[in-house]
């Protein structure tokens, strides 16, 4: 019955990385729909060859979250936002996402405390580290069909390490995704990530469950880790 409701229904992951901070911490439990987009062999444990393609699929939409199996990393499952549909072109410049020659508006909002303490940190102009956490400049990116999502900008414009790309075409039956954390992800940005074929998609990602600070063997510090204001909430 689990097996059955992991491969057609839902499936439970945890997010190991900051890469799609503030809208998912580590630490979060979450659960990722398998019937969403349809099945394909990664929808499979292992995923075994049995057939190519999808069936029952159903094509995702901009700005959905969406787990899915890298292709040059058959053994790991990612988590980014889908960005660039077929047939889109997709560029940074300066740090501002572009789609089809138009940038995305970006609104600059509350700052992100980032809890995380990284030892020996350097002080930096624009994010600031004190007790409270680090203050991380946060924006709502509005994307192409009016899709509003948060995104975290800790480099300043320009300066990043993906803040100027070329211009990506995205082929047919591919997509392009990245994470909203756009200085601390490795995504569609990289040759070595890529486009993401349709067929590698696992699922959307739904809802958080169950979210910690504190590590899966770290049992006495589970009643006092527990994030309580992130159980339920719904992921967009």
């Amino acid at each position: 019955m689990v097996l059955g409701i992991h491969t057609f229904l839902f499936k439970p992951y945890v997010i190991p990385s900051d890469s799609m901070k503030d809208g998912l911490l580590i630490g979060d439990f979450l659960f990722v729909s398998k019937f969403t987009y349809g099945y394909s062999r990664y929808s499979l444990p292992f995923a075994p060859p049995l057939f190519e393609g999808r069936i029952f699929g159903r094509f995702p939409k901009r700005g959905e979250v969406a787990v899915f199996t890298p292709p040059n990393q058959q053994d790991e499952v990612w988590i980014k936002r889908v960005i660039g549909l077929p047939g889109d072109r997709i560029q940074m410049r300066d740090g501002v996402l572009f789609i089809n020659g138009n940038a995305c508006r970006m609104k600059r909002i509350e700052d992100f405390k980032d809890h995380l303490r990284l030892e020996g940190a350097m002080r930096e102009e624009n994010r600031v580290f004190s007790e409270a956490g680090w203050d991380v400049p946060r924006y709502e990116e509005t994307l192409p069909g009016g899709v509003t999502h948060t995104i975290l900008k800790s480099d300043a414009f320009g300066q990043g390490r993906l803040d100027n790309t070329e211009e990506f075409l995205v082929p047919e039956g591919h997509y392009f995704m990245m994470g909203d954390n756009r200085d601390h992800s490795g995504d569609s940005r990289l040759y070595s990530v890529g486009f993401i074929p349709y067929e590698n998609l696992v699922g959307r990602a739904e809802v958080i469950f169950f979210s910690t600070t504190a590590r899966w063997w770290e049992v006495w510090k589970w009643p006092l880790a527990i994030r309580y204001g992130r159980l339920l909430n719904l992921i967009h």
